[in-house]
């Protein structure tokens, strides 16, 4: 029998994640995933390719959504009152829609000492927006035990490390398939209450070269193993981005259920 194994949410994009024993997942995503983004003066989304350091930024969300902790080695932590509505800086992050509400100078000169660069923290401006009509197709990260028990069964045979899975940043981990990579094959699954539909594999880029414990970059693997078995037309691919069909609560230990296969 599948179960969840681990349910990780990430209220700022690229940054550390929050460890769930149960979580509401709505259209958009697990409650608050990735409401915030750091960004350049640009309006440009920092990510951990340039600066690997922000996997050591920590969040804590208040129930409600009204506070925001944020904690680093070697820079303390900033409590802020979060900032739901008010003047938009033009941004460019993924999926919003050109905009996001700047939270203040406290959080931006904390975060700015903590990375040693210019940036600013900004929320989203309405999760609903960018939901289409048929869902978001990306809204969950999805990836099972068995695909990084076998992706490691091939970097040790290099005589490399094994990777951990904070490296991949999923929402929620499956254990229980047999075999590598039974998430590509899924059409919809149940989890809990909530029922998710097959997105896109998920291709990845330099931020799994990055240990998330220490927000030092440590290439070359995974993504060199991975591209000798792992290729698509536009990168390599590890996981699925899963859409939510029918929002509703999962909870570590649930039974996965697959009601339809690609």
């Amino acid at each position: 029998m599948a179960t969840v194994r681990a349910l990780t949410s990430y209220p700022i994009k690229e940054c550390a994640g929050v460890v769930h024993e149960r979580a509401e997942v709505g259209p958009a995503g697990l409650t608050h995933d990735r409401l915030f983004a750091v960004v350049g003066p640009d309006g440009e989304t920092a990510w951990q390719g340039e600066t690997p350091w922000l996997a050591t930024i920590r969040s804590r969300l208040s129930g409600d959504g009204a506070e925001l902790a944020l904690s680093a080695p070697g820079a303390g932590e900033l409590v802020l009152d979060v900032a739901a509505d008010g003047p938009l800086m033009p941004v460019d992050v993924n999926k919003w829609p050109g905009a996001g509400i700047d939270q203040g100078d406290r959080a931006a000169e904390w975060l700015s000492g903590a990375l040693g660069r210019p940036v600013r923290l900004v929320r989203e401006p309405d999760r609903a927006s960018r939901v289409r009509d048929d869902g978001d197709t990306t809204a969950l990260l999805i990836l099972s035990l068995s695909s990084l028990d076998g992706l490691n069964e091939r970097i040790a045979a290099r005589g490399t490390e094994r990777v951990a899975m904070s490296r991949f940043r999923p929402n929620i981990v499956i254990d229980g398939w047999p075999e590598p990579h039974t998430e590509d094959r899924v059409g919809r699954m149940t989890i809990g209450g909530t029922e998710i539909g097959f997105g896109e594999l998920a291709i990845r880029c330099a931020v799994t070269l990055v240990d998330q414990a220490t927000g030092v970059r440590a290439g070359p693997e995974p993504l060199r193993t991975l591209a000798d078995y792992r290729r698509e037309p536009d990168g390599v691919s590890f996981g699925m981005k899963a859409a939510v069909l029918a929002p509703g609560e999962i909870a570590v230990g649930d039974e996965v259920t697959v009601t339809a296969w690609r």
